[in-house]
Parts: structure tokens; C-alpha cells; sequence
């Protein structure tokens, strides 16, 4: 297939972002697929007839969207999207595996404390109760996507050394895997910290997701907070009349 990347000369619309909408057409078009690299700067220099300058901004753009990203001393290459249903009820790691991807964790925090007034509520329990607190990082193929915090009422859980990398299984483990519950998703910037830990840059968007979630009993057995990468997830929902 040729390329056709060139700007309109003749358009008020500034020339990098006519070559990143042209750039992006052919992405959403599958000329180059996830992980394959988009020509080089000098490449796109002579598909445009534009200067290096305007290229670079072109690219930057659509780094800046996700779209994109720049290895240095490799090239520039598509992301990986990972498109995951809303209205789902699945793990990090099932879905993971799901996609012939490799899940793993860093773990940040494995905990027992007792739950603040507003966790207590969510979860229907006392402040005195016992928790398990579970803060990590989500890797897919070794590539950070998402912080997960986690609080659990103890007794829904193996003890907690027990705990590895995935929680629905250690929930499976005495009975208690999540069959159901609600999840709110909305859009967000990622702090210092959560920037650090994702290897994004600072205030990059990202989603912000709270589930909660029940056994086959209806108890509350899950109140996890979330933030996932903008860049690489985007989460679709079935619509019917």
C-alpha cells in the first residue's frame, strides 16, 4: 500500500498536526500493527516533503495521544491498546493470560490493618475489624500498566504471605472468588509518584477505576482502587435497547 502522508499546503490546519491525523489514519487503518515501527523522521522528512522540525512535532503528538512511542536508538513504534469490556468480571492476571501475555506484580504493600471510616462503610464491616491492604503494580510482559489498591476483609483471605500474584485465586482458595458487583471508571492525571511507578511521565492521563465486589453469598468481599495507563487501556461496553 503507498503511503499518504502529506500535508495540505493550501489548509489553515498547522502542518504537524495534518501529518499526525494522516499518521493516525494509517495506524487505526492497521498499516502498522502494534509493536512494528513507523517509518524514521528522515523517511517521513521525504513522504512529507516537510522539515525535520514539523515531523518531530507530528510524532510528538501522537505520543502525547497514546499512540505512540519513541525507544531510544530503536525508532519510534505503535502501542500496545489493550481493549477490555466494562462490563466484565475478571483479574489482571486471567485477562493477562487471556492474551497470550505474561502477567506479573510488583508488590508495594501486603498488610494487615484496619479499614479508614469510608472503607469500613463500602465494605459493611466495623472500624475494629481486621483487613488485608494490598498495594502493587501490574506488569503485562514486564511493561507497568496499572497500580492496584486493594482491601480485602480478612477473613475472605489465606493468610497473607500466602498471597501471590493473583487475588482472585487466593480469593477461590477458601471459597470467596467475586461472581459480581460495581465498577466506576473516570478519567484522571497521574500523580508524581503513580507516574514513577508506571514509567509514564507526569501528568499523563490515566483512568481511575473503584470496584467493589461480592461472592456467590452476596457478602462484600473487595473494595480495590486502581489506576490504569490511558495510554494502553481502553474499556468498551456492550449498549442495548
Amino acid at each position: 500500500m503507498a503511503l499518504d502522508l502529506a500535508p495540505g499546503r493550501t489548509r489553515s490546519t498547522p502542518l504537524y498536526l495534518q501529518i499526525a491525523a494522516n499518521l493516525k489514519q494509517h495506524i487505526i487503518a492497521g498499516e502498522w500493527r502494534e509493536g512494528e515501527a513507523v517509518p524514521s523522521e528522515r523517511e517521513l522528512c521525504a513522504l512529507t516533503d516537510a522539515s525535520r522540525v514539523t515531523v518531530r512535532k507530528a510524532i510528538a503528538e501522537l505520543i502525547s495521544e497514546g499512540l505512540l512511542s519513541r525507544r531510544q536508538g530503536s525508532g519510534t513504534f505503535v502501542n500496545r491498546v489493550i481493549e477490555t469490556k466494562n462490563d466484565a468480571l475478571g483479574s489482571f492476571s486471567d485477562e493477562a493470560l487471556a492474551r497470550g501475555g505474561t502477567p506479573g506484580t510488583i508488590w508495594i504493600m501486603r498488610a494487615i490493618a484496619r479499614p479508614t471510616e469510608d472503607e469500613a462503610n463500602i465494605l459493611g464491616i466495623g472500624r475494629d475489624s481486621e483487613v488485608v491492604r494490598l498495594g502493587r503494580v501490574r506488569l503485562l510482559d514486564g511493561e507497568p500498566l496499572a497500580i492496584e489498591h486493594a482491601v480485602v476483609p480478612k477473613t475472605f483471605l489465606p493468610p497473607v504471605e500466602q498471597i501471590e500474584g493473583s487475588l482472585y485465586r487466593s480469593f477461590e482458595a477458601l471459597g470467596n472468588r467475586p461472581v459480581g458487583g460495581t465498577q466506576s471508571i473516570h478519567a484522571s492525571l497521574a500523580t508524581p509518584t503513580e507516574a514513577g511507578l508506571l514509567s509514564i511521565a507526569e501528568q499523563s492521563a490515566v483512568l481511575r477505576i473503584e470496584r467493589v465486589t461480592r461472592n456467590a453469598k452476596g457478602d462484600i468481599v473487595e473494595l480495590t482502587r486502581s489506576v490504569y495507563r490511558g495510554d494502553r487501556y481502553k474499556f468498551v461496553s456492550d449498549l442495548h435497547q
